[in-house]
């Protein structure tokens, strides 16, 4: 009977244990085990033991209260070993809850409602069936403590568990090797995220007073058009990874020789993001403003404020500053911030043609509109565009075709029905997003080249900066938040002063990034100082 009672309690131990201690299948949503320990399993079977003390049963209120803790425990820890992988960051759930309700919507779009549906349900029976085996399990255990001598070798057990944690924790020894990160510190981090998130006058005291941008004067810009493209999810993955890199490498040569056919020159470098796999208004406010903002804290807290930032720096040189957001479908209060004379959001652009997935409009549209409505007007000053990309936004399915024709791209018709049906037929693989990458990637160059193509003679300073790393999913375990940037223009000298700072003549960046993202708006300025 002993034997059978040692027997169950180890087996139950382990499946607590695994529950607490398990790590991610990487890229996916499963999960294995490393034979780690959990500490907080030890404890809690010392509470069992020390609950069952009286000789009295454990109550069912007692086990659904023991079971909904670890069930709490269990979900904080799927997260924690989970996020990382997909997204390749960790999971914030103060800021990252709020954008549930559109990440819903965006995969509903692109995989069917009736997808979603049973994914949802799915989770809630597998989620069920977790708390009942909990349940299950602890009411077990309990019952295997009835005899005091069983209590008492599980509590000194246990106690010794807990000891080498806590020993490891606070000495120089090893021990640590043998445990799994307790849970209680994920809730616990998370706790701080919110604390920080509510102390907005310490994310305002921790801003800094100035920026570079503030102490830049504009004296001596040509009339030449500047448009800084947000790529979405551009990283340094398209360069160091074999499987992306060599299907784009014609792409990107074809973009070379349309610089080059157009007098132009181009020249790259890496830089760091501030995010990753997510967060680009994270990237696009440190490029703007010249200040390093990684959190939602500070970001919103900035927006409080009044500060230089490039939209208005070149309004008060002359320029005409736009936004060009064909992914805005709301208000947007960064605007005013930004200090735009104007906002091209979705319904501005009216765009009339086949919509692809959630974010309907092709990038290429969006520019070629935006030529339409600002650059081709006669007579007009120069023009500060920002242009955020969408169609190289996950889940980067369907992607659009491209149109030779841009006479046509501005239409209700703008795709043959072939192009049309092959582009609209491409299912996202959420387990394999690489190729969907890839070919959106390639759209981006193929659209970007006849761009250049098309207005060979414009006066046009060209930025294309990646917002950050697309996902773990698709960037790699581990991988760096490095992304690229590439300026594209016809005077000489500018270009020779960026290759001075370290940027690569060609679309091939050198493998070391130059700068962090809010350093590249200073450096790049300050080369229309003669």
């Amino acid at each position: 009977m002993q034997i059978r009672t040692g027997l169950g309690l180890i087996a139950v131990s382990l499946l607590l244990n695994f529950l607490l201690s398990f790590h991610n299948i990487w890229p996916t949503l499963w999960i294995t085990t490393r034979w780690e320990v959990s500490a907080e399993i030890a404890g809690l079977l010392f509470l069992l033991a020390w609950h069952r003390r009286a000789g009295t049963p454990l109550s069912s209120k007692a086990t659904a209260a023991y079971a909904c803790i670890v069930f709490v425990m269990v979900i904080g820890r799927y997260l924690e070993v989970t996020a990382p992988a997909l997204f390749g960051r960790a999971v914030n759930l103060y800021w990252d809850a709020q954008y549930l309700p559109a990440v819903a919507a965006m995969l509903a779009e692109s995989t069917g409602a009736i997808a979603v549906a049973a994914i949802t349900m799915a989770a809630f029976v597998l989620l069920a069936l977790v708390y009942s085996l909990l349940y299950v399990a602890i009411g077990f255990a309990a019952t295997q403590l009835a005899t005091y001598r069983t209590r008492q070798l599980v509590q000194r057990i246990s106690a010794c568990v807990v000891a080498l944690y806590f020993l490891g924790y606070y000495t120089p020894l090893p021990t640590l090797k043998w445990f799994s990160i307790p849970v209680s510190q994920t809730y616990l981090r998370q706790a701080a995220f919110v604390v920080e998130a509510l102390s907005g006058p310490q994310a305002l005291a921790a801003l800094p007073d100035t920026s570079p941008i503030s102490e830049i004067q504009l004296n001596n810009v040509e009339n030449a058009d500047v448009l800084i493209s947000f790529i979405e999810s551009y990283g340094a993955v398209a360069f160091d990874e074999p499987s992306i890199s060599l299907p784009l490498e014609v792409f990107r040569q074809e973009f070379a020789a349309a610089v080059k056919l157009s007098n132009r020159q181009v020249v790259s470098a890496f830089i760091e993001a501030p995010t990753f796999g997510g967060g680009s208004w994270l990237s696009h406010v440190s490029l703007m403003t010249g200040l390093k903002i990684t959190d939602p804290a500070s970001y919103d807290a900035l927006l409080t404020q009044t500060r230089q930032t490039l939209p208005k720096l070149y309004r008060d040189a002359g320029y005409r500053a736009v936004a060009l957001m064909p992914g805005l479908r709301n208000e947007w209060p960064e605007g005013s911030f930004y200090g735009f004379d104007d906002i091209y959001g979705a319904v501005a652009l009216n765009y009339a043609g086949p919509e692809f997935g959630w974010w309907r409009i092709p990038d290429q549209f969006s520019i070629a509109k935006l030529h339409d409505l600002e650059l081709a007007k006669p007579d007009r000053a120069p023009a500060f565009v920002f242009y955020p990309t969408i169609s190289t936004h996950m889940p980067f399915r369907p992607t659009p075709p491209y149109q030779s024709d841009w006479d046509r791209v501005t239409s209700e018709d703008p795709y043959s029905p072939a192009e049309l049906g092959h582009s609209l037929t491409q299912a996202s693989q959420l387990t394999n997003l690489r190729p969907a990458y890839t070919d959106a990637l390639a759209y981006t160059y193929q659209y970007w080249t006849g761009y250049l193509s098309q207005h060979a003679e414009d006066n046009l300073l060209l930025v294309l900066v990646g917002d950050h790393q697309p996902p773990a999913s698709v960037a790699g375990e581990g991988v760096r938040w490095d992304v690229p940037v590439h300026v594209i223009s016809n005077d000489k000298t500018r270009i020779d002063q960026l290759i001075a700072r370290g940027f690569q003549p060609g679309i091939t960046p050198l493998p070391a990034p130059i700068a962090q993202m809010h350093e590249l708006g200073p450096l790049l300025l300050r080369q229309q100082h003669r």
